[in-house]
């Protein structure tokens, strides 16, 4: 079933986020998704995930659509001005590619490109209204199309991050202009979870959770001194600390695997960002969803 399917009829749907190849070598990237493709509704491509300059997220979907793999293909603000995002939007759905979750991209600066220069001619919730205007005919100056694409479109959420009050009518904005479902980042406190989906109850938009495993106690101190609205409990860091690497793997999975069952009755869905953990990915989703 397709992605907008479930969203449009209120399924629990799981996704899960790949990278794109620094490179033309795609054999790590497809193999990767040999091992999630039959325990997840869609896979996300990135583009050029933390301003690292990869393989265009298109490619990669069109590589999944042809292996009967649904693709999310992620586009940012950051790169591509009002008629090129239009242009890549025309030309995803001529590949059959129409679900597009819009975020704003990091900063080049922290990338592998410190000096390229970043665009963000429009916002997200500007891109959100540019797809909805394309999915009706139209142009964003008002031109009529040769035929209308039909977009399934996610926008991304922080729910830890301050200010809450403008994170939060920033999300509203982008809803209203279209966005039909939310993606977060990761979350490990269920009760930020439980506030954020209080705070947006009434938009009626299924929220997917985003999950990282947390390979380390290093990584996780890290996230909480680098990543912003990400909270990893000290409880969680404990029980990773001084550990020999097989038991931090089975200690990891069991923290991942516990904290979704707390956070599956909250959400719509849960969003997977393994970072290089996929072989993992199956396990946790059949003890949380029992899904196989």
């Amino acid at each position: 079933m397709h992605l907008s399917q479930l969203v449009r009829r209120g399924q629990f749907v799981i996704t899960c986020e790949l990278g794109s190849p620094k490179g033309v070598n795609v054999e790590k990237f497809l193999n990767e998704a040999d091992l999630v493709k039959d325990y997840v509704d869609a896979i996300n491509v990135g583009d050029n995930q933390r301003a690292v300059m990869r393989a265009g997220p298109l490619a990669m979907c069109h590589l999944l659509k042809a292996r009967n793999i649904e693709p999310l293909m992620e586009l940012t603000t950051r790169d591509r001005n009002s008629m090129a995002l239009q242009s890549e939007l025309l030309g995803a759905a001529i590949l059959g590619i129409e679900n597009i979750l819009f975020l704003t991209g990091h900063d080049p600066a922290v990338g592998d490109h410190a000096q390229a220069k970043p665009v963000y001619e429009l916002d997200c919730a500007s891109l959100v209204n540019a797809a909805t205007t394309l999915s009706k005919g139209k142009d964003l100056t008002g031109h009529a199309l040769d035929g209308a694409p039909n977009f399934c479109i996610g926008v991304v959420a922080t729910p830890g991050l301050e200010p809450a009050e403008l994170h939060l009518a920033e999300l509203k904005e982008q809803i209203a202009q279209g966005a039909q479902f939310i993606q977060t980042q990761a979350i490990y406190e269920p009760q930020i979870l439980e506030r954020f989906i209080e705070s947006i109850g009434r938009l009626n938009v299924p929220v997917m959770v985003g999950h990282v495993m947390l390979k380390s106690a290093g990584m996780a101190s890290f996230m909480n001194s680098n990543v912003p609205g990400v909270s990893v409990p000290e409880k969680m860091i404990r029980e990773l600390t001084g550990l020999p690497k097989e038991e931090v793997i089975e200690t990891s999975l069991q923290i991942s695997i516990e904290l979704l069952k707390k956070i599956k009755p909250m959400c719509s869905g849960i969003h997977f960002m393994p970072a290089g953990w996929e072989r993992y990915v199956p396990r946790i989703i059949e003890a949380v969803v029992g899904k196989s």
